[in-house]
């Protein structure tokens, strides 16, 4: 993760910028003194962003970085600059002109140097400084999370509607902003039923993309390495972290692959978006991916023996039928004996 700051500053911030910003992130998880100070100035200078910086610190808490959130020296040192700027026209003291390299200053690191400022700027960050409430209200995030054979639909405060596929996960905050609806669908595959808002977008983040509406249906899918967008009305904008942007009409999909490629067709409304309304669909699927739904379906496990994996292409439509007699239809049509016993199927040639 890296600053941002450097392209925007933190007044035209939005949710998702303030999740990718690493100072933001660094007060968030490890607060002190220096970044406390920041924070607190800024936010009683901006009011009105209390809500959404509330929003993103709860998505910041819930999430296990893998980093260990270190500033760059250049980074470091530009924070500690703004700051030092901010208390001088506080207390109406003319700027200093810009700090100068000389043969000393390549002795001493960037940081050495900005512990030093802040040391000589102690009494203006004590005395010119109002004592600030309580930073900002946490607004608590939930997370609905699916397994094999499960199925769920969510409702949210604004009235938008989510239909949660089968091992899928969704975290959502527990209520929106006055600026903007985010959710994250963190693993799997969920359709939206958005409720139009004309002053609130409504966001959906997955992965390094994100996907932006203000009122539409659509269906997001993101499994085996790709993102797939099907937009079923309404208008859908989706953003990648390389600022690659589609915009979609109703009945255009756009696939984006873990290698880069991106490409937008038309879909079939029933093989994409059926699962919603129990539709179990099957279109020229390889043994593999007929095994991939029926154990994501159905929530068992298949175990195969001598089979022919590679000669396989299977189509077929169910409406909210058991296991047995989807077993059943694929067993006429592809030559093969089943047996399920409890949670697993045994399937051979």
């Amino acid at each position: 993760m890296s600053t941002s700051r450097e392209h925007k500053k933190y007044e035209e911030f939005e949710f998702e910028d303030f999740v990718a910003d690493e100072f933001f992130v660094q007060w968030v998880k490890s607060p002190d003194e220096n970044n406390l100070h920041f924070w607190q100035k800024w936010l009683l200078s901006n009011p009105h962003k209390k809500e959404v910086v509330a929003e993103a610190a709860g998505l910041v808490r819930s999430i296990e970085y893998k980093e260990d959130f270190e500033f760059s020296d250049d980074a470091y040192i530009e924070v500690f600059e703004n700051i030092l700027k901010a208390d001088q026209e506080e207390a109406h003291i003319p700027e200093k002109s810009p700090i100068k390299k000389s043969r000393w200053y390549t002795l001493l690191s960037l940081r050495s140097i900005a512990a030093m400022l802040i040391v000589g700027f102690t009494y203006l960050i004590l005395f010119n400084f109002p004592q600030s409430p309580d930073i900002v209200e946490e607004i608590a995030w939930i997370t609905k999370e699916n397994g094999g054979g499960k199925k769920r639909v969510v409702h949210l405060n604004d009235g938008t509607i989510i239909h949660l596929n089968s091992n899928s996960a969704i975290s959502y905050p527990e209520r929106f902003t006055d600026s903007l609806r985010f959710v994250v669908l963190e693993k799997g595959e969920a359709f939206f039923d958005v409720a139009k808002e004309e002053r609130r977008s409504f966001v959906v983040q997955v992965n390094d993309a994100k996907v932006a509406v203000l009122g539409t249906s659509f269906n997001v899918n993101n499994r085996k390495g790709k993102l797939a967008v099907a937009l079923v009305s309404g208008k859908v904008k989706v953003n990648d972290n390389q600022g690659n942007q589609v915009v979609l009409k109703p009945m255009e999909m756009i696939v984006m692959e873990e290698t880069g490629l991106i490409s937008k067709q038309n879909f079939d409304l029933i093989q994409v978006t059926g699962w919603k309304d129990k539709y179990l669909v099957f279109t020229d699927d390889d043994f593999n991916s007929v095994v991939q739904k029926i154990e994501s379906w159905y929530g068992v496990k298949v175990n195969a023996t001598g089979m022919n994996r590679g000669n396989w292409a299977y189509t077929g439509l169910y409406y909210d039928e058991s296991l047995e007699n989807v077993m059943e239809g694929i067993a006429q049509t592809s030559r093969i004996s089943y047996k399920i016993q409890g949670r697993e199927v045994y399937i051979t040639k």
